[in-house]
């Protein structure tokens, strides 16, 4: 082997190395005011960052130098610092921000605001509120990205419908009825259908987004509410916090494949960029189970802070 093709070796080797670096799960912990950070290679708890109030929603930068959460109790977004475990801003949002979600680009959080009945977007460079949306829903509490950025589909509690907003406009499109309590929601990743859970009718109801309309309506277990979808955008998971359960969708038939025991009140969900695990949220056992993808089985059940709300992973 000549000189340069041993170099070529070593950097295919480092590369490979980082690029299959697995990433960090980051877990706010609603009643304890932390985050748990989970290796996702060892399914081990590395560090609890201490952020105080209620947490819920959570984001990562891509560059993972940011971290993004909203606090339940004073009303803001939260920036922190992993790697020194400080806050390093805060944006105002208003009344109980619940889930946010950063932009496909990466350059925006979108935040529900549950009292509010609105939507925050924050430009994460600046860290200035760039639009505040009213929504017809109320209480909203995901405002979730479509792949191309064009829409946030807002899902309200109090209410049977998702609001569709044109994030260029700043204005709500159109509104989609699905159900009683609309809860967790994911886009294929060509955006071509977007996947809603309705707590309180235990479905999972499927919208097509060229005419945004619903296709189909899937039961689901009792009280469903977390969606994930994974890359290859061939499934489809939904959480069922009344079973202790999360449920496998076929996307193709619309069809549950697998029903997988977690732990109690399964709430939001993470893939890792891979799609071979599933991290769930599990608010009333304190933990955060693990399913691998590939066999549908939980492989792992994690201890992190008090009812943990939520999973990110970037």
């Amino acid at each position: 082997m000549t000189r340069l093709r041993y170099l070529l070796a070593a950097v295919a080797l480092v590369g490979g190395n980082l690029a299959f670096a697995a990433p960090f799960a980051y877990v706010p912990n609603e009643g304890s005011g932390s985050v748990s950070v989970i290796d996702t290679a060892t399914d081990a708890v590395t560090n609890t960052l201490q952020v105080g109030g209620k947490p819920r929603g959570i984001a990562v930068s891509r560059d993972g130098k940011r971290l993004f959460v909203s606090d339940q109790s004073t009303g803001a977004l939260m920036v922190h610092d992993p790697a020194s475990g400080t806050v390093v801003g805060r944006v105002r949002l208003g009344a109980s921000p619940e889930a946010i979600y950063l932009s496909p680009d990466g350059t925006s959080i979108a935040a529900a605001v549950e009292e509010a009945n609105e939507v925050v977007i924050v430009d994460i460079g600046t860290l200035r509120e760039v639009r505040r949306i009213a929504m017809r829903g109320k209480n909203p509490e995901h405002a979730v990205w479509s792949p191309d950025g064009k829409w946030l589909l807002v899902s309200a509690e109090d209410g049977d419908s998702i609001d569709i907003v044109d994030v260029a406009a700043a204005r709500i499109a159109k509104s989609v009825q699905v159900g009683t309590r609309p809860r967790g929601i994911g886009f294929l990743p060509d955006g071509s259908r977007a996947y809603v859970a309705a707590e309180l009718a235990n479905v999972v109801v499927v919208i097509d987004m060229k005419d945004p309309s619903v296709i189909a309506r899937i039961p689901a277990a009792t009280r469903s509410n977390g969606i994930a979808v994974h890359p290859d955008g061939k499934r489809v998971y939904v959480s069922a916090g009344g079973a202790n359960v999360v449920q496998a969708i076929d996307a193709a038939t619309n069809t549950i494949v697998a029903t997988i025991d977690v732990g109690r009140r399964p709430w939001n969900m993470a893939l890792t960029p891979d799609g071979r695990k599933l991290y769930v949220a599990c608010g009333r056992s304190n933990a955060v189970a693990v399913i691998d993808t590939a066999t549908n089985a939980k492989v792992a059940e994690i201890a992190v802070g008090e009812l943990p709300w939520g999973v990110a992973i970037r």
